[in-house]
């Protein structure tokens, strides 16, 4: 059984910056793909950053050069710095993994980002 336990959300000015963090844990771990996903009222969740285990990443068009998605394998671990943050940015913010072989998802129990003045 794989967890995902997320932290870094909150409350922040437009403008400010917030940093998530998403820790895998589990036995015989082993991820591929992470990612970030955010949810608003109303709205299906939707895919922002995802990472490879190589580094490779890829961003949606509403945070790209805004947000920055990384990784440190070794800790099992899935950073996301965002920057910029605008009110429309407020969203619960979802980790997403997937195992390295074989199929399957996880995903976290959700962080609160709220962009207000």
């Amino acid at each position: 059984q794989v967890q995902l336990v997320e932290s870094g959300g909150g409350l922040v000015q437009p403008g400010g910056s917030l940093r998530l963090s998403c820790v895998a844990s589990g036995e015989n771990l082993s991820i591929g793909v992470m990612a970030w996903y955010r949810r608003t009222p109303g709205k299906q969740r939707e895919l922002i950053a995802a990472v490879t285990r190589a580094g490779t990443t890829n961003y949606a068009d509403s945070v790209k050069g805004r947000f920055t998605i990384s990784r440190d394998n070794a800790k099992n671990t899935v950073l996301f710095q965002m920057n910029s943050l605008k009110p429309e940015d407020t969203a619960v913010y979802y980790c997403y993994a997937e195992p390295r072989y074989g199929s399957g998802t996880y995903w976290g129990q959700g962080t609160q980002v709220t962009v207000s003045t």
